[in-house]
């Protein structure tokens, strides 16, 4: 791939995926297709970690109605990706090991509030953001990975990780209304963007959720946004 294509390839993700404030830059994208094999174990553990989180706000809030039935199949869907990783690792020799993960989960949910009913938004808005950036990401490596299987992978992905965020969308707005909905989806847009901004001091040590952010465009990325929409 030229440098040339890699600082066009993140222009595109983000103006579709409208939850983020900005696009991955071209140097996360460099990083993570001279790495796919750390990404690909992240993207497993991350897979898991989704499923984990639809299960504990359906712990969390057992006396809201409908919220089960809508996260036990997000939950199923995510173990199924988890496995679907786990086999391609397999079928590659490659064993799924720890990897200390980025701050940025721990930046988005040190941002959630305390007390309800602002938490429960806040935990839907974080859960969708992680969700989106997971699409946006998967786009440019389905777009721009020169090992033509996780292109499939991923590109495989991408409408069920679309799904994701636009469930967690329609959970807030049932709840909290469009307009405060999209108020603090705003506020927790721009801590997102804040959690992956910089440089990664350490190329190999690229995730999933690693920083590489594209500041310049930022400004308008919330340029038409379109309340619930996911694409």
């Amino acid at each position: 791939m030229s440098a040339a294509s890699l600082q066009a390839a993140p222009a595109s993700p983000t103006a579709r995926v409208k939850w983020l404030a900005a696009a991955s830059s071209a140097a996360w994208l460099e990083q993570a297709i001279a790495h796919p094999e750390l990404v690909l174990i992240d993207h497993a553990h991350c897979e898991r970690k989704a499923a984990g989180v639809a299960l504990q706000l359906m712990f969390r809030y057992p006396s809201d109605e409908g919220l089960g039935a809508a996260l036990s199949p997000l939950a199923r869907e995510e173990l199924e990706h988890f496995e679907q990783v786990l086999r391609l690792l397999q079928r590659r020799g490659i064993a799924l090991r720890p990897l200390p993960a980025p701050a940025y989960g721990a930046t988005l949910t040190a941002a959630v509030r305390r007390g309800e009913p602002a938490r429960m938004l806040d935990a839907f808005l974080v859960a969708g953001l992680i969700e989106a950036r997971s699409h946006e990401r998967m786009a440019l490596l389905a777009a721009h990975s020169p090992d033509g299987e996780l292109r499939d992978l991923y590109g495989a992905l991408l409408a069920s990780e679309a799904r994701h965020f636009g469930l967690y969308w329609l959970l807030c707005e049932e709840r909290y209304g469009r307009e405060a909905t999209v108020a603090r989806l705003q506020e927790l847009a721009a801590v997102e963007v804040e959690a992956l901004s910089g440089h990664l001091a350490r190329p190999e040590e690229v995730r999933m959720h690693s920083l590489g952010v594209d500041l310049a465009g930022s400004a308008t990325a919330w340029r038409g946004l379109g309340c619930g929409e996911q694409g």
